[in-house]
């Protein structure tokens, strides 16, 4: 006999309970994750006053607070493997049906997690730090635009979609995410402001990819046998050996 006193997984309480501890920890990580977006995305932005040099330093500043160990595990990296299963898990025991993968918060965020960050991480992170030569570990020290524009330069029609994809997706995710926590733990927003959230995603992400075209126009300074570690650091990921 199954008991009624919400042993049972399917009882709609334990359902009910499960969905409100979710719901608290994606929405607890979206600070976290902001805070590092705010910082990563705002070198590119720089790039459209001081060009790649002012990106330059600005990223090398912002690593001080995301590129540490403890940074990137429990700032970085931790909140997003919390933010991405928790709404995961919420899908599967949700007692209310789920958003449509076709909805705009879902469709970012999944297509984000699952393939543009993973592809992000090997390119810019993995990739670079491989010990092998012809790479040889590039440092951080080393690993500035110059390298954006390599992978510009050498390959512009996959890299400018791979960009635009990325900071496109990840501004409107976080935008209807906003939204979403807002309502949720504020005020109820009427569904017609939800044009306001989308012109919201576009302010932020119009200046990230206008710096990087500025960028894109500039000579690179990288030297030749520099130039050529990031072009195997770029082919490290399976997108670049295609």
């Amino acid at each position: 006999m199954i008991s009624h006193h919400g042993s049972d997984p399917t009882h709609p309480l334990w359902r009910t309970r499960t969905s409100s501890v979710l719901t608290a920890l994606a929405h607890g990580t979206a600070p976290f994750i902001t805070t590092f977006l705010f910082i990563h995305l705002s070198a590119p932005i720089v790039a459209n006053i001081g060009g790649s040099s002012d990106a330059s330093r600005t990223m090398t500043f912002g690593r001080q607070y995301y590129q540490t160990v403890f940074g990137e595990r429990y700032l970085v990296f931790g909140p997003l493997l919390v933010h991405t299963t928790s709404a995961f898990l919420k899908r599967m025991f949700s007692p209310r049906p789920s958003r449509p993968l076709a909805n705009m918060l879902s469709a970012t965020g999944y297509a984000s997690m699952l393939f543009l960050l993973p592809v992000h991480v090997v390119t810019h992170r993995l990739g670079p730090a491989n010990p092998a030569p012809p790479v040889s570990a590039t440092g951080a020290s080393d690993l500035d635009f110059e390298f954006v524009k390599v992978a510009l330069r050498e390959w512009p029609v996959r890299t400018t979609v791979l960009y635009a994809a990325i900071v496109l997706g990840v501004a409107l995710h976080a935008a209807d995410g906003f939204g979403v926590i807002w309502s949720t733990w504020v005020q109820k927003i009427k569904r017609r402001r939800r044009w306001v959230r989308r012109a919201l995603a576009g302010v932020v992400a119009l200046p990230v990819l206008t710096g990087l075209a500025v960028i894109a126009r500039e000579p690179s300074y990288a030297f030749a046998f520099t130039a050529a570690r990031y072009r195997a650091a770029l082919a490290y990921s399976f997108v670049y050996r295609l």
